[in-house]
């Protein structure tokens, strides 16, 4: 087992490689950590503080990916039968391209969209991923909107007819995602970003569909896909071949948040019903089952279902979806403060910027908070829709997506 501060090396290395110049290139940006470096936004704003609002194509949860002046983002219409990828210029927020395709319909869980996986991009290509049904596409265009390849991977069935929301990411030349449904077809699967062919596939047979967006860790020089599901808990697989190397099998229901890394632990939380029922904390490394070997701590109170915790300066954060924020030291989960804000449903996760914890209700009630050891509201904004969405948060601009339109805020680059 590596020690604590190679693993932390690793993760920093991973991440400074990943950002790009301030890019979010993936569900939660770099690595999906959620945080960003950027400065100058305030704490509330009103409807005339936005630098641009453009309405969308179609409605979606999926969240904004941007890799310089492009924004891509996606929608659907006519109940999924139509999917959109369009760019828009960050600056400005112009609609630069549009890109249509068909899609069949499926049952949805009445909290999902057809368009809830965020793209991902290398800055090369967008890869977009459509699932439901019989129909999981994933889709690469280049940033002039020119198709590049698109794969048809089979189905994506969930015997509960929640549908589909994992989003793609991209490591070492390939997209990698997961289709870890309710049948003996799941898989987790990469795909070559310049060709889009196939270049690994390990089945996985799991009790109810995976959500999850998976992560990057770097252990020994080689990265690992960190994922989490009911079956394999918190896992982690060899980024070129696919070959699973370790797992913690302590989750039994419904993995919808995703993974995330920080102070040397990775953290992942199961639930159903709305909330979440346990919080696992581990070291990454080691061999074969490691929940007795790695396992740090966990929780079994106050835990978010659909959001994604988010780590910062030591401590982790749990927005939970009844609207309770709690806020652990990272190492030992020992709680700091657990309190109540406006906004009763949140199906988004937080980020974190400008020291701010920030995070978007169901309503459009956009809340801050201090990130800190101590709890402290700092304001409350108004989107003026509903909104299922992250925010992102990309070279001096904090974007949201509601139902209806995408947003921008103009904020200060880091070091202005």
């Amino acid at each position: 087992m590596r020690s604590l501060p190679q693993i932390l090396l690793g993760a920093a290395l991973l991440a400074a490689g990943t950002a790009g110049a301030e890019n979010w290139p993936r569900f939660r940006g770099p690595n999906g950590s959620g945080v960003s470096p950027d400065r100058g936004f305030p704490a509330q704003w009103t409807a005339n503080d936005w630098a641009w609002k453009t309405k969308l194509a179609g409605t979606g949860h999926s969240s904004p990916c941007v890799w310089g002046d492009h924004v891509f983002i996606t929608s659907a219409v006519e109940g999924g039968r139509e999917r959109i990828l369009q760019a828009l210029d960050a600056r400005t927020g112009k609609v630069l391209w549009t890109r249509r395709r068909g899609g069949a319909a499926a049952p949805l869980h009445k909290l999902n969209s057809h368009a809830s996986a965020t793209p991902a991009t290398d800055g090369r290509a967008v890869y977009t991923l459509w699932g439901g049904g019989q129909d999981y596409v994933l889709q690469a265009h280049d940033f002039a909107g020119k198709s590049l390849w698109e794969i048809n991977l089979g189905p994506s069935v969930s015997k509960h007819g929640h549908g589909t929301a994992t989003s793609p990411i991209v490591v070492e030349g390939l997209v990698i995602l997961l289709n870890e449904q309710d049948t003996d077809l799941g898989a987790i699967i990469a795909v070559e970003c310049a060709t889009g062919r196939l270049r690994w596939k390990t089945p996985r047979k799991v009790d109810k569909m995976t959500f999850a967006t998976p992560i990057v860790v770097e252990v020994g020089g080689k990265r690992q896909i960190i994922t989490s599901s009911a079956t394999d808990g918190i896992m982690g697989l060899d980024a070129l071949t696919g070959k699973i190397i370790w797992r913690t099998p302590l989750f039994s229901v419904r993995t919808c948040g995703s993974p995330v890394l920080g102070d040397g632990l990775i953290f992942a939380a199961e639930g159903d019903g709305g909330r979440g029922k346990t919080l696992l904390a581990v070291r990454p490394g080691g061999a074969g089952d490691v929940h007795v070997s790695h396992l740090a701590w966990t929780r079994d109170r106050s835990l978010p279902y659909v959001p994604t915790p988010i780590a910062h300066e030591g401590r982790l954060y749990l927005w939970n979806d009844n609207g309770i924020v709690c806020a652990l030291d990272a190492r030992t989960g020992r709680e700091l403060w657990a309190e109540r804000v406006e906004g009763a449903d949140y199906s988004a996760s937080p980020i974190v910027v400008d020291g701010k914890l920030l995070c978007v209700s169901r309503a459009g009630d956009i809340l801050t908070l201090a990130a800190t050891a101590a709890f402290r509201r700092l304001g409350h904004t108004t989107l003026g829709e509903s909104c299922h969405a992250t925010p992102a948060v990309s070279n001096g601009r904090l974007f949201i997506r509601g139902f209806e339109h995408l947003y921008c805020l103009k904020g200060l680059h880091p070091g202005q």
